[in-house]
């Protein structure tokens, strides 16, 4: 008997265990292929309104216009994902997450709780040892 936290099936187990990945490269494939083909409708109509016949390939086919349109949305994309990662991870901007002053805050403000945890133990230590002297 499957445990409940176990999906029972080969896909319920890869759903689980590869789901984001499953889900992104779908949206992926479902966008590019209504790229494509709205792509194609435009070129097609351009096309036909200059009086030329609409081709695949070819000097004017629409291949060439297909590219340069997809790896100009990539490479605008790419560079700005690049960006901000890249100045993300050297810039500082006060209270961001993804910044590294909350983590330096963080373990300043660590520092400090350990520093008063350990004057306490001291404080604590101390006054054991005179509640101990007295009584003796």
């Amino acid at each position: 008997m499957a445990r409940r936290d176990e999906p029972a099936t080969e896909l319920g187990r890869l759903w689980k265990n590869y789901g984001l990945s499953i889900a992104l490269f779908s949206m992926f494939a479902v966008t590019f292929v209504l790229h494509t083909a709205t792509g194609w409708m435009q070129y097609s109509s351009e096309q036909t309104s200059h009086g030329e016949t609409p081709t695949i390939f070819g000097d004017s086919g629409y291949v060439w216009y297909w590219s340069e349109w997809t790896l100009q949305n990539w490479q605008s994309e790419f560079l700005e994902l690049g960006v901000i990662v890249v100045l993300s991870s050297v810039l500082i901007h006060k209270g961001s997450a993804e910044s590294k002053d909350s983590d330096d805050e963080i373990k300043q403000m660590l520092t400090k709780i350990e520093g008063q945890l350990d004057g306490l133990e001291s404080k604590s230590s101390k006054s054991g040892s005179k509640s101990s002297k007295s009584k003796g």
